[in-house]
C-alpha cells in the first residue's frame, strides 16, 4: 500500500518552500514552524548574523534536544524493565509473560 503524498508549502526566514510528503500536512507545518522559530531564536540572541551560521546553530540545538529525548526514553525503558523484572515474580503464574518495550532506533 502506498502512502499518499501531500504538496505542502511553507515558510521558513521568510522564504517559502514547497515538498512533497507523506507526512501528515500539520505535522509537517509544525516541523516547520519549529525550525523557523528555532533560527530565528538563535539569530535574535545577537551573536550570530550570518543566515546559514543560524540554520547550523539551530540544526544543532534541534539534535542536541532530539539526543536527550532519545536518552530518556531509553531511561524510562530500563526503569520499566525493572519494575517489571521486580513485579513479575509477585503476579499469579498466568500473568507472569514478560511484555515488550518499545525501543528507539539508534540514528
Amino acid at each position: 500500500m502506498t502512502t499518499k503524498k501531500h504538496v505542502l508549502k511553507f515558510t521558513i526566514l521568510n522564504d517559502e518552500y514547497s515538498i512533497r510528503s507523506d507526512t501528515p500536512p500539520e505535522h509537517a507545518r509544525a516541523v516547520a514552524q519549529y525550525l523557523d522559530k528555532a533560527i530565528r531564536t538563535v539569530q535574535s540572541s545577537g551573536g550570530v548574523v550570518e543566515t546559514n551560521r543560524a540554520v547550523v546553530l539551530a540544526a544543532l540545538q534541534i539534535t542536541a534536544e532530539l539526543f536527550e529525548a532519545k536518552a530518556t526514553i531509553s531511561a524510562t525503558n530500563e526503569s520499566i524493565g525493572r519494575i517489571s523484572d521486580y513485579v513479575r515474580p509477585l503476579l499469579p503464574p498466568a500473568k507472569r509473560t514478560p511484555i515488550s518495550v518499545a525501543t528507539v532506533p539508534e540514528r
